[in-house]
């Protein structure tokens, strides 16, 4: 039997699970990366920062690295003049998969009109 929201979480949530998770998305740009990479599952350096108005090429760089070094994106460097550096989900990312879809459909409840 299903219980409320409240009875769930406190049952299988701890606050210390929640923490370390935010502790790797956190920032303003994470989340929108990990999204985009969803969508289109393999995404050059470029293609990111063309999908994301208003990032610099700077911040995209320490938030691709920070992912990676977090295990949720893969870095695919290929040996090749002009370089070329693909970006992708790790299995660790793909498991966001569920947390994404929750976090917009609570968005998306939140802007409809009454």
């Amino acid at each position: 039997m299903m219980g409320t929201a409240e009875e769930v979480c406190a049952s299988s949530c701890t606050v210390d699970y929640v923490q370390a998770g935010l502790r790797v998305l956190e920032g303003r740009w994470k989340l929108v990366i990990v999204s985009h990479l969803f969508r289109n599952s393999l995404l050059r350096f470029s293609e990111l920062e063309r999908l994301i108005p208003g990032i610099t090429q700077k911040m995209l760089i320490q938030q691709l690295r920070a992912l990676e070094a977090d295990g949720v994106v893969e870095r695919i460097a290929h040996p090749v003049v002009p370089p070329h550096v693909e970006y992708r989900l790790t299995p660790d990312g793909l498991g966001l998969e569920g947390a994404l879809i929750a976090l917009d459909d609570w968005a998306r409840t939140r802007h409809q009109p009454a």
